[in-house]
């Protein structure tokens, strides 16, 4: 029997969008912000030769430069004051959210309620600048080095430094305030939006290479059905879960006995998300970035590096997924998931398991669950990544598809749609709580019945 939150949420209609007036500030407000975001990708960073930099980017356009430029927005393309991304302040909070579960006083920190949560967010933006001006600084000399640069020297290091430096906190505080005012996570929404802007020029340059005869029919048709079979997997895996039943004993609250209560504890079959995507993906690229934006100046190290390691060799697809496999165990048990602190919270709320102690073997029942189903979701978001390396790389064809972009913009969509829907049903609470008639309230113009006189 579905509860009355369940059937209102399953007879939403958009129709209800209208009358939802903070809902539509949100959505401006958030689609405003975005706006001014794909600005920023126009604006250029000075001192640079845009003849010179076209030609390189379309020279690099086939491999990491058509990555980073469709993680960036084409900013990095442009070299535009946003050319970082929010990539720092990514990689940043992943750092703090691995810290703060290794170390102890990091760890008390998050414990601490509020003030604890304001302490962590501080820091990882100390760590977001430490990594902007260590990118920056490395990007900047890069470009010195690959001739795109019209005034070598101290100054335009300093320029370049400064102003995507700037850039990348600005779009920082751009995704805090979509958070806190707009709708959707912010900083995912800036990603999706970068993402989601450079799929188009993907699919005419695509499209158009088969109407020049480079790629056949059945190719692109057969990319097409992958790429929605692909989708709509990731969508299938993003909703799995794995219920473990929770009981609830009896209970006493004064003078009423409460009877036993069932529930269930949902896990994910990919606890960890897109995470070990990212952190497999920014390992692997680093010696390609130094290759590309050096000039491809590299040394016989370097040299032996990319030749074993490069995009579409089987050492890359096997580093890959060891990477990804790794990662996704690592993140789920020390950030996304942790077995003891459930079991713990289980074991004060006076639930349990059915046929398991609570405490230490209801925390290891929990790592043995996680644990099994982490080799379903540890294979698939393997499969996503590396079917994508393998079609681009092993049989040729010129369309970029990256298993990580597909995972950030389905993950992003899912959760956008569910907080509106969330907002649309909070806003048809209200109106059902205002429409309603409470007990004991009396309709207008109703008289007050009068109670008979009692008999002595």
């Amino acid at each position: 029997m579905a509860s009355a939150a369940e059937q209102m949420a399953a007879n939403l209609s958009w129709s209800a969008f209208g009358k939802a007036t903070e809902l539509r500030q949100r959505i401006w407000f958030t689609i405003g912000l975005l706006i001014i975001y794909r600005l920023g990708t126009y604006i250029p960073v000075p001192g640079i030769d845009g003849a010179a930099l076209r030609n390189f980017m379309d020279q690099a356009q086939s491999g990491i430069g058509g990555i980073l430029s469709m993680f960036t927005g084409g900013a990095l393309g442009r070299m535009g004051v946003f050319a970082l991304g929010i990539m720092p302040y990514i990689s940043a909070s992943i750092i703090v959210q691995l810290l703060t579960s290794m170390v102890p006083s990091l760890e008390q920190l998050k414990k601490e309620g509020e003030q604890g949560r304001k302490r962590i967010n501080q820091y990882t933006r100390y760590g977001t600048v430490a990594l902007a001006l260590f990118q920056a600084y490395g990007l900047a000399k890069s470009l010195e080095a690959g001739g795109l640069a019209h005034d070598p020297g101290v100054f335009f290091q300093a320029s370049v430094v400064i102003t995507l430096v700037g850039g990348t906190m600005f779009l920082m505080w751009l995704g805090e305030q979509i958070t806190a005012r707009g709708i959707g996570n912010g900083i995912s929404l800036i990603i999706f939006v970068g993402i989601v802007a450079e799929i188009p020029a993907a699919l005419a340059n695509f499209f158009a290479q088969g109407r020049s005869g480079a790629i056949s029919t059945p190719v692109i048709l057969g990319v097409i059905v992958m790429v929605v079979a692909v989708i709509a997997f990731v969508v299938f895996m993003e909703r799995a879960l794995r219920k473990i039943r929770i009981q609830y004993p009896r209970r006493q609250v004064g003078m009423k006995i409460y009877d036993g209560q069932s529930s269930h504890l949902p896990i994910k079959v990919n606890p960890a998300g897109v995470i070990p995507a990212i952190f497999a993906s920014s390992l692997l690229l680093l010696p390609i970035t130094i290759s590309t934006f050096s000039g491809n100046q590299t040394g016989p190290i370097m040299s032996t590096i990319l030749a074993y390691f490069g995009p579409g060799q089987p050492l890359y697809l096997i580093f890959f997924a060891a990477m990804i496999v790794f990662f996704a165990y690592f993140y789920t048990q020390n950030v996304s998931f942790k077995s003891d602190e459930v079991a713990e919270n289980l074991k004060n709320q006076g639930g349990f398991i059915p046929g398991i102690r609570p405490g230490k073997r209801t925390e290891e029942y929990l790592d043995y669950v996680v644990n099994r189903v982490l080799v379903i979701g540890a294979a698939y978001l393997a499969a996503v990544c590396l079917l994508p390396e393998i079609i681009r790389h092993q049989w040729s064809v010129p369309f970029y598809f990256g298993g990580t972009s597909v995972l950030i913009v389905v993950s992003v969509t899912m959760d956008t749609i569910n907080q509106v829907q969330s907002h649309l049903l909070a806003h048809q609470y209200e109106g059902l709580i205002e429409k309603s008639q409470l007990r004991g309230k009396r309709k207008e113009g109703s008289a007050k019945p009068r109670r008979a006189p009692s008999r002595r």
